[in-house]
């Protein structure tokens, strides 16, 4: 007969072992289940407080704002200013926070023409910083300003000819929450029309988060519009080749009945 002995010491440390074992999962779910809610919580309070610069409305009222020449300079609801005065660029924008957030201005890039082919912002090392503090309510309305100064700023000359010959300009704009985070860059378009300046909002990009349009998905659909565009192209082309030559053969064939 085979007697079987019990190590109760054993037994105690495989228990004790089974138990920390269980409670250290425990802990582990608990303290990941505890991050996502903490991670949540603060996507939550970054969107209570994030801006979103988009142009006023056409019926908000005028605004007015003085650069440090002294010079003032005005925008209506929806408009921008743009003004060459003493070899100095004047801009300025008609802006609306249709975010939850104050927003506060932190630097700006211009450019002429409207940079369709290419859905990514400028380099931050190209934005001039903005040099006085622009803060634009959550909800309401407020006004961007930035000049050009330098007599040998080639983007100050390339400002000056848009403004002689009616082309449109570009602005981006950088900004932040009131706690200086969640940046955000806005493009805007401005269009000469009847002896102003009427804004246009084209894209948003978020520096601090991937959003709102993953940058795959834009250049996918920039290049779709590039294979429309040439596709219409084509075809113009083709039917104008097709009438050119359908005109030449009924000119030789009136040729031929004349004689």
């Amino acid at each position: 007969m085979v007697l079987l002995t019990v190590d109760w010491v054993v037994i105690s440390s495989l228990a004790t072992a089974v138990g920390t074992l269980v409670l250290a999962v425990a802990t582990f779910s608990a303290v990941r289940s505890s991050n996502r809610s903490a991670r949540i919580a603060e996507v939550a309070l970054q969107e209570q407080r994030r801006p979103l610069l988009a142009p006023s409305r056409l019926e908000d009222p005028k605004q007015k704002i003085m650069f440090m020449e002294g010079n003032w300079i005005s925008a209506s609801g929806g408009h921008a200013a743009v003004e060459h005065v003493d070899d100095i660029v004047y801009l300025a924008i008609s802006l609306r926070n249709v975010g939850s957030g104050m927003a506060v201005c932190q630097g700006w890039v211009v450019r002429t023409g409207l940079p369709l082919g290419n859905p990514t912002h400028l380099p931050l090392e190209e934005f001039r910083l903005q040099s006085r503090d622009l803060y634009v309510p959550a909800g309401d309305i407020g006004m961007w300003q930035g000049a050009l100064r330098h007599p040998d700023d080639r983007v100050r000359a390339e400002v000056v000819n848009a403004i002689t010959t009616g082309e449109l300009i570009s602005i981006q704009l950088m900004y932040s929450d009131q706690v200086g985070l969640q940046r955000t860059i806005s493009q805007f378009s401005l269009t000469p029309a009847n002896d102003s300046w009427l804004v246009g909002l084209n894209r948003h990009w978020y520096l601090d988060w991937n959003g709102p349009r993953p940058e795959n998905l834009m250049l996918a659909a920039t290049e779709v519009i590039r294979r429309d565009q040439e596709a219409a192209s084509e075809r113009r082309a083709h039917v104008s080749d097709g009438e050119a030559a359908s005109d030449a053969s009924e000119s030789t064939r009136g040729a031929h009945d004349r004689s």
